[in-house]
C-alpha cells in the first residue's frame, strides 16, 4: 500500500464536515484511522469525551499518541478484539472502510462495541461521482489517482445505495445516510436534465452514514 506518498497534510485532515454527526451526548469515542489525531482532538474539544484512536501509518499515530487517551498503531483488524464490548458511543470511520480488504467484516465486529444506542459514523467515496463515471462511461478507462474517489489505495468502490446495503445487511439501522461535499458544477444538474432529476446522486464525491445496532 501506498500510504506513504499522500498529499501533504493528509493524515492531518480535520474533517469538518463530518462532526455535525456527532450526538452531543458522547462520551467515550474512537477514530479509527485517526491519522495524527487533528480531528479527534476537534472532537475532544466539542464534547470533552474520552477519545481513543486507531491508525495504520507508526508514525501518525505516535504523533496521535501524546493527543489522544489511547491510541494502536497498524492495520484495525488486528485491534478490534481488543477492544472492549458495548464501551463506545461513537465509532468513526471517515475515509477508511473503502481502504479494507473486508470492510463488512469490520462493521460486524464494531457493531458489538457500540453502547446501546450508540453509533457508527462513516463517510465513504461514491464511484457514482460524475467527474469519476463519465470516464468510466465515455472515456473507457478506470484510472487511479494519489487521492479521492479513485485513490490507488482503496479496495473497495461503492455507492449510495450499496453503502445502506451493507450497513443494514450487518443488521445495523441506518438513522442518516445523505451525500456529502457536493460538487459546485452544473454539469450534474445539465446531465440530469434528461433524467429527470432521478440521479442527482452524481452530484457527491462521498456519503455520510450514521447507523446504529440494537444489541
Amino acid at each position: 500500500m501506498d500510504y506513504e506518498n499522500k498529499p501533504q497534510g493528509y493524515y492531518d485532515n480535520i474533517r469538518h464536515e463530518m462532526i455535525k454527526y456527532l450526538p452531543d451526548t458522547a462520551k467515550k469515542i474512537i477514530d479509527i484511522g485517526c491519522g495524527n489525531g487533528a480531528f479527534a482532538i476537534a472532537l475532544k474539544e466539542k464534547t470533552g469525551a474520552e477519545i481513543w484512536g486507531i491508525e495504520y501509518m507508526d508514525d501518525e499515530a505516535q504523533i496521535a499518541n501524546e493527543r489522544l487517551d489511547k491510541v494502536f498503531s497498524g492495520k484495525c483488524e488486528d485491534y478490534l478484539d481488543e477492544l472492549p464490548d458495548k464501551y463506545f458511543d461513537v465509532i468513526y470511520f471517515n475515509g477508511v472502510l473503502e481502504h479494507l480488504v473486508d470492510p463488512y467484516m469490520v462493521l460486524d465486529k464494531v457493531k458489538h462495541k457500540l453502547t446501546p444506542g450508540g453509533v457508527v459514523i462513516s463517510s465513504i467515496p461514491n464511484v457514482r461521482y460524475y467527474n469519476t463515471f463519465l470516464k468510466v462511461l465515455f472515456k473507457k478507462d478506470w484510472k487511479y489517482e494519489g487521492h479521492g474517489v479513485m485513490d490507488k489505495t482503496h479496495l473497495r468502490f461503492f455507492t449510495g445505495k450499496s453503502i445502506k446495503r451493507m450497513y443494514e445487511e450487518l443488521g445495523f439501522e441506518v438513522k442518516e445516510h445523505e451525500g456529502i461535499n457536493g460538487s459546485k458544477s452544473i454539469r450534474p444538474y445539465l446531465y440530469n436534465i434528461p433524467l429527470f432529476f432521478a440521479h442527482m446522486d452524481i452530484r457527491y464525491p462521498q456519503y455520510a452514514t450514521v447507523a446504529t445496532y440494537k444489541n
